[in-house]
């Protein structure tokens, strides 16, 4: 067999991850290769950091990028914030919740899994009964905006629950940093983590992490080792840490955290609340173009991703006859539903650079067509 250099056809990328990228991010990924500790590369790094903080609205210091992809930022939280044995309310409203119990549960932590159903916010109610019922808790838990159904739950007014029970907060913001509003210090989220391929608009493959002063106490405190040495917080601070010599850790994906830069970069040159609203504005094109096909939401307006909509499929509709014609026809990807939403709900994303007019003109023109 002769093998020959894979060049891919272009994609519209509408789909719930990842999203499309400018040709800024993907001509920053082809930029000259520097090693991990060049002093060039380092000055990259606390860009980064800086530009991070900027779009977590924190001031946390610790606060960098995990070398993987944001299911790594959420094992990063939970490895170096639990212990065995450690009781953790866990609200599930979607796939992501349910990724989050099974990271509780291979901490050897107990999870009270407060639910929800799917295409419903995290309840606040609940949340409170669980933590009165369990006033030992050490964390709450729970996903800001859930990808597999399109709902944004309240995460100021959750954290602000756990803070009256002392309770730390672990926020998965993998769909919402940079989409819609996330405020870190202002809302008293602990530990939060997101993925560079949704409304960053940067390549897949990293995980923006940042914790409190309050859990690095909580992690200086253990009792056992961080059971994961590759993401074991105390170790990896060293190699992101500008106030004392970096040490050695891995070998950090360089020509990534290009992209990673460059695409920080963009969102600080347009501005974090202008790209809140460019999300919105485009999604209510969307919404105001599938409504008139009579395609409807599943999610209640006051619940809905601007980045991730969510829409039930018409009845008699092939599912996957209308993906594949979408993509083969048009060149566009939309997402399938996950979960109790297989086969019942597509989900189209606006997420980051692809939440641009010409792509929601696409998009309701190919649907328009292919239905």
């Amino acid at each position: 067999m002769t093998y020959t250099s894979f060049f891919p056809q272009q994609r519209t990328l509408m789909g719930p991850g990842p999203s499309d990228i400018s040709p800024q991010v993907q001509l920053a990924s082809s930029k000259p290769l520097v090693g991990h500790l060049d002093p060039q590369f380092l000055k990259l790094m606390d860009e980064i950091k800086q530009m991070l903080q900027l779009a977590f609205q924190t001031q946390n210091a610790n606060t960098f990028v995990v070398s993987a992809p944001g299911s790594a930022g959420m094992e990063t939280c939970f490895v170096n914030l639990l212990e065995p044995g450690d009781k953790v309310i866990v609200c599930i409203n979607g796939v992501f919740g349910m990724r989050m119990k099974e990271n509780i549960e291979r901490c050897q932590a107990q999870a009270i899994v407060v639910e929800d159903p799917w295409g419903s916010p995290v309840s606040e109610d609940k949340l409170e009964l669980a933590l009165q019922q369990h006033p030992d808790a050490k964390c709450v838990a729970f996903v800001h905006a859930e990808t597999s159904t399109g709902v944004c739950s309240d995460a100021q007014a959750l954290c602000a629950i756990a803070k009256r029970y002392n309770c730390l907060t672990i926020v998965d913001a993998v769909t919402s940093l940079g989409g819609v509003p996330l405020k870190v210090d202002e809302w008293q989220i602990d530990a939060v983590y997101s993925g560079s391929q949704k409304c960053l608009s940067c390549i897949p493959g990293l995980s923006p992490v940042s914790f409190s002063p309050a859990a690095i106490d909580v992690l200086n405190a253990r009792k056992v080792p961080v059971q994961s040495w590759f993401l074991d917080h105390t170790l990896v601070m060293n190699y992101w840490s500008s106030t004392q010599k970096r040490s050695y850790h891995h070998t950090a994906p360089v020509t990534s955290l290009y992209a990673m830069h460059e695409a920080l970069v963009q969102l600080h040159h347009e501005g974090l609340e202008n790209s809140w609203n460019r999300h919105q504005q485009q999604h209510m094109v969307l919404r105001d173009g599938l409504e008139a096909m009579g395609i409807e939401f599943i999610v209640d307006p006051k619940y809905r991703l601007p980045q991730l909509n969510t829409v039930a499929i018409p009845n008699g509709v092939d599912d996957a006859l209308i993906r594949s014609r979408l993509l083969n026809e048009y060149n566009l990807e939309i997402g399938a539903g996950l979960g109790a939403f297989a086969g019942k709900a597509w989900r189209i994303g606006l997420m980051g650079y692809a939440a641009r007019t010409e792509n929601v003109s696409l998009c309701l023109a190919a649907l328009r067509e292919v239905l």
